[in-house]
């Protein structure tokens, strides 16, 4: 165990400013997250070092297709999350600390053997991933000033749901963040994922000002998060935070309490990739459907392929100095 940053003591309880749930927790209790407990009046981190899983991914998987595209990253992850969404991929892991024993489970794993790691593997990054980084903000902020001095990059694949506080901690030490941004309706993230929207639009907007890469994902589930009006208002959003913000769409397949929605079509990847183009979006991809073409990257000013892929793949990547060969326009990005 180590003892949580961002909380503050209330007379035998805690309250934890990790991320916007704001949890009061009495002595002997977690936070929503499960994986933050009070223990005689002081928080601590119960997952500090015990990693659920780690390996070696493509960056395009995360996804990011504008940060070091064709590059490797070391990606873990603990138990535990803030969000309890009922389409969750992960929930074996991710709700794991919040069911019957409350189990917390994971391989010793310090912030030096995982720099250690990525580097010996060739890793350009290290990803916190799979679960939510936030939920153990400790272990990810001491690999991520590890993994800045052995010139690692640092990424986050995160529900962007922390507290502006934890944020600017982890600013100076972090290059890149794919924020999901799961739905532009209150009553979603309330029903689907026990959250609030707001933080969401609010942490995206100062992960860019706090000059960290940033990437959006919104999973396109079927009677949920795919109608049209819906779709516009995210890639209105997200035009005017920055035009040049990738907006990664992807297909929703039944999984964990939405097991009878039906999987998320083609056309409705397509339509939603359109939308994000009208609205002036110079980066629109479709995920999860390998093989249709809406994985490429395209130069915005001439419409021409710069970099080809077929799903996590680059097939082929045209960009010199991350600059279109046809148009000499600059696409934007790290790394390209």
């Amino acid at each position: 165990m180590k003892e949580a940053m961002f909380y503050e003591k209330l007379n035998g309880k805690v309250r934890c400013y990790l991320c916007n749930h704001y949890c009061v927790i009495k002595e002997g209790h977690r936070g929503i997250c499960g994986v933050r407990e009070n223990q005689e009046g002081k928080l601590y981190s119960l997952v500090y070092g015990k990693s659920v899983s780690a390996g070696v991914d493509h960056i395009e998987k995360k996804p990011f297709f504008h940060f070091y595209p064709g590059t490797t990253a070391y990606s873990f992850a603990t138990v535990g999350c803030n969000f309890h969404c009922l389409n969750c991929q992960n929930w074996e892991i991710s709700q794991m600390p919040k069911g019957k024993g409350g189990e917390i489970v994971g391989d010793e794993l310090s912030p030096e053997e995982i720099v250690a790691t990525a580097k010996n593997r060739g890793c350009k990054s290290i990803a916190y991933t799979y679960t939510e980084p936030t939920i153990f903000f400790e272990y990810a902020y001491d690999t991520a000033k590890l993994a800045r001095k052995e010139g690692i990059k640092n990424v986050f694949v995160t529900n962007g749901y922390a507290t502006a506080e934890a944020i600017k901690v982890i600013a100076p030490f972090l290059d890149a963040a794919n924020i999901d941004l799961k739905s532009f309706r209150e009553d979603f993230y309330h029903k689907v994922c026990g959250a609030k929207l707001q933080p969401v639009l609010d942490n995206i907007k100062l992960y860019k000002e706090s000059g960290v890469w940033i990437e959006i994902t919104t999973l396109l589930i079927p009677g949920y998060s795919d109608d049209e009006n819906q779709l516009k208002e995210i890639a209105g959003f997200i035009k005017s935070v920055g035009e040049e913000i990738p907006w990664h769409v992807t297909a929703f397949y039944p999984a964990y309490k939405l097991p009878d929605i039906s999987p998320t079509s083609v056309e409705s990847l397509r339509n939603s990739r359109e939308i994000g183009k009208k609205a002036g979006l110079r980066y629109v991809y479709e995920g999860n459907i390998p093989g249709e073409g809406g994985e490429n990257t395209y130069c915005y000013s001439c419409g021409e392929i710069v970099i080809k892929r077929y799903g996590f793949e680059i097939a082929e990547n045209k960009l010199i100095d991350g600059k279109c060969q046809k148009c000499k326009n600059q696409i934007d990005g790290i790394g390209l």
